[in-house]
């Protein structure tokens, strides 16, 4: 079984020194890509050279938009230049936001980094990762105007009515299933749309839906050859981190909404992210 974290953040300074193990227990565990989205100018060259130093790391260079007030005059040309230089990358992760977090942030500068962005990754012809709380009537309206998109946007842990499905699909929208979802109704998504993802070292899915991986007893978790540390949920601590090796969970809670075999989602979840992540200069190549 083949499972592809279509969305992560392994430069995630709280998880950076263990980043090594924590992809090598993935990978043992059948996780083969990992999608890691870069947020701020900050961050690009670690994702680089992520991207360089793991071949199971696709990286994803954007402005995430709780970062946009952090860019410097020169953002997009420095994007632009790290594109050229790095064939390999996707774009990602951008976005809008009208949370509690996002609201802080003036809307319409968010509008602006976010539409300049996917305006790139469609001249690109390369899939966007995005960020949407509570602004999908802006971000379909965006989308209307800037698309459709045949390379893909990838709505991570879409938050989003199942009723506005349909017409986000039709644009090229794929939609991504994470821990944050796991208290969501079931979402009608087309089976050749569907993504998982760890969202880590954020997201910690629920542990009834599986077993967890813990960030902290990561050297116990690869004594274990594949069998998931027996932690569960009540046990954990506050504010516990994110294991990319956790999308079994992930997994688990798609099987159970489409109420199909555990071996159909993870091979249709597979296949959707090879898809969308075999464009040209990638390293991933469809089958």
């Amino acid at each position: 079984m083949k499972l592809f974290d279509a969305h992560c953040h392994l430069q995630d300074p709280r998880i950076l020194t263990k980043t090594p193990q924590l992809i090598s227990t993935a990978l043992q565990n059948g996780v083969v890509n990992f999608a890691v989205n870069g947020v701020s100018e900050k961050d690009w060259n670690l994702v680089k050279q992520m991207g360089e130093q793991y071949p199971s790391v696709i990286p994803c260079f954007g402005v995430h938009p709780w970062f946009i007030t952090e860019r410097t005059p020169n953002w997009f040309n420095t994007l632009k230049e790290l594109f050229e230089s790095t064939p390999t990358a996707a774009i990602g992760e951008i976005g809008i936001d009208k949370g509690s977090h996002g609201k802080k942030i003036d809307f319409a500068d968010q509008v602006e980094v976010f539409r300049k962005q996917l305006e790139f990754a469609k001249e690109l012809k390369k899939p966007a990762s995005v960020h949407c709380v509570r602004a999908f009537g802006d971000l379909l309206e965006i989308m209307k105007s800037v698309g459709p998109f045949p390379a893909g946007v990838i709505l991570h842990s879409y938050l989003g009515s199942a009723e506005m499905v349909p017409e986000l699909a039709k644009l090229g929208a794929y939609f991504s299933f994470s821990g944050f979802l796991m208290s969501m109704k079931e979402q009608k998504v087309p089976s050749e749309r569907i993504l998982l993802e760890t969202d880590a070292p954020d997201a910690l899915p629920k542990s009834e839906y599986g077993s967890l991986f813990s960030v902290e007893d990561f050297q116990e978790a690869q004594t274990r050859e594949g069998d998931l540390s027996s932690k569960n949920e009540s046990s954990l601590p506050n504010e516990t981190l994110n294991h990319p090796a956790n999308i079994h969970s992930v997994l688990n809670y798609v099987v159970q909404l489409l109420e199909v075999t555990k071996e159909e989602v993870a091979e249709l979840s597979y296949e959707n992210a090879v898809r969308l992540f075999s464009y040209e200069g990638s390293k991933i190549i469809s089958e």
